[in-house]
């Protein structure tokens, strides 16, 4: 099978892991008997300084003609001072509403090699962690009006958050069909005790459940699924939730799992060409020193094969791969721990790629 996919590299320590990232997937193309053709794109900062725009036309262009698109991470300092309709993240947030990619979906696991990495007590997390949080991607106070004026003598900042039915809907299916094939069990969260948007959220989720009688479905506020992340986080299967919401409670869901740097996430839309990235940043303060990990950039390829290319024998094998190396002791400097071989970015992807097959 042949697949072209489009890699956008990212700022700072981007590079370094859709490197490695590309490496795992060129290996697993190989032992399978496939060919995948890696094209370079830019977005972000490294696009701002080469076309003055963080989205050019001409990248958007080369990601829609692709099967798949394989993100990094864009942003950081040296684009602080940019206009805000020039910053960096305006490129992500043009590329999925271009690509129409309105789903993403965070997974939340304990690797059982890391138990101890996460900052919750042992107990909580022998309980197990292992869910999927199904963010709205293209709607709410992100995509709505953003206006700062000047009212009386000061500064008055306005944001809109607005959804439709057809918005909520779509995401919320999304959410049941992601819970029919794990746990199903879902929780909606929102905010429904305050917010007109989430009193519409919750009508239109308790309308599409009468379709999915198989699947548990349960509501819960935003503030109370923070601290319930905390505090029992096995209790969740499944949670979807609109952009804000998902934005800051996937933060969170990959803090209890000891590392930012070891969660992939996917962007999927209509079509089978997803957008998959890990969910850490651009990691300036260590970029160019190979000591960022890769393993959240190598599963995110693994996520592509599985959901965009249906390659699920293919993505198996990477994370059978990425377990084998941390049963072997092997830890960057973020996931390290005393009795642990210590070794940097290119190491961890060398190994893992040389795991498969």
């Amino acid at each position: 099978m042949r697949k072209t996919i489009a890699v956008i590299e990212g700022d700072y320590s981007g590079p370094e892991v859709s490197r490695e990232a590309v490496k795992v997937m060129k290996r697993t193309a190989e032992v399978f008997g496939h060919e995948f053709v890696f094209k370079k794109v830019l977005m972000g900062g490294e696009a701002i300084d080469a076309a003055g725009e963080p989205l050019p036309k001409a990248s958007l262009d080369a990601c829609l003609e692709s099967d798949s698109v394989l993100l990094s991470a864009v942003g950081g300092p040296k684009y602080n001072g940019v206009p805000k309709e020039k910053r960096p993240e305006r490129g992500l947030l043009a590329l999925r509403a271009g690509m129409e990619l309105f789903a993403n979906l965070r997974p939340a696991r304990v690797f059982p090699q890391l138990a101890a990495a996460s900052p919750l007590k042992p107990e909580i997390v022998a309980r197990g962690i292992d869910f999927v949080i199904v963010r709205e991607l293209v709607g709410g106070v992100y995509f709505g009006r953003h206006e700062t004026e000047t009212v009386n003598g000061e500064r008055k900042a306005t944001d809109i958050m607005s959804y439709s039915e057809s918005e909520i809907e779509r995401i919320v299916r999304v959410g049941f069909e992601t819970a029919r094939v794990r746990g199903r069990k879902l929780h909606s969260v929102d905010k429904s005790n305050v917010l007109d948007c989430s009193r519409l959220w919750t009508d239109v989720f308790h309308r599409v459940a009468k379709e999915y009688p198989d699947v548990q479905a349960l509501d819960m506020l935003v503030d109370n699924c923070a601290m319930q992340i905390v505090r029992d986080p096995s209790q969740f299967d499944t949670i979807v939730t609109e952009n804000l919401f998902g934005d800051i409670l996937s933060d969170e869901a990959s803090m209890i799992t000891g590392s930012i740097g070891l969660i992939p996430s996917a962007s999927l839309g209509k079509t089978s060409c997803g957008m998959y990235e890990p969910i850490h940043g651009s990691a300036p303060d260590i970029a160019g020193k190979n000591m960022v990990n890769p393993i959240g950039t190598i599963l995110s390829g693994a996520m592509m094969m599985k959901y965009s290319f249906g390659m699920g024998t293919e993505a198996a094998a990477v994370e059978a791969a990425v377990n084998k190396v941390l049963d072997e002791g092997y830890r960057t400097g973020d996931i390290f721990s005393e009795g642990c071989k210590r070794i940097g970015t290119v190491e961890m992807g060398d190994l893992i790629a040389s795991r498969i097959g």
